[in-house]
């Protein structure tokens, strides 16, 4: 079994920062690409920022510049650096994972996903 658990949402006034965390924990063999996901209220989920886990990264064009993506692979965690934050930026925000894991003799690869955590920038 995996499970990916977010941290560091929260409220925050435009022009703050917040930094969010993912740890990826269970019995993982490797993690492929993590990366952040946004749903705002009413509208659908969209990429934020990818990862691979050499460090290739791909942001969503318009938060380029604001928000940075990283991951310590030795801790199968990853962040979300996000500065200079606006109104806009507000929503559930959402770990994923491409992951494989094993039980016993078993492996299991998938895409898995956080339970979300909440970011409010109030103006």
């Amino acid at each position: 079994q995996v499970q990916l658990v977010e941290s560091g949402g929260g409220l925050v006034q435009a022009g703050g920062s917040l930094r969010l965390s993912c740890a990826a924990s269970g019995s993982i063999r490797s993690i492929s690409v993590m990366g952040w996901y946004r749903q705002g209220p009413g509208k659908q989920r969209d990429l934020v920022a990818t990862i691979t886990p050499g460090g290739t990264t791909n942001y969503k064009d318009s938060l380029k510049g604001r928000f940075t993506i990283s991951r310590d692979n030795a801790k199968n965690t990853v962040y979300l650096q996000m500065n200079s934050l606006k109104p806009e930026d507000t929503a559930v925000y959402y770990c994923n994972a491409d992951l494989t894991w094993y039980s016993g003799a078993y492996s299991y690869s998938g895409d898995y996903w956080g339970q979300g955590t909440q970011v409010t920038v109030s103006s």
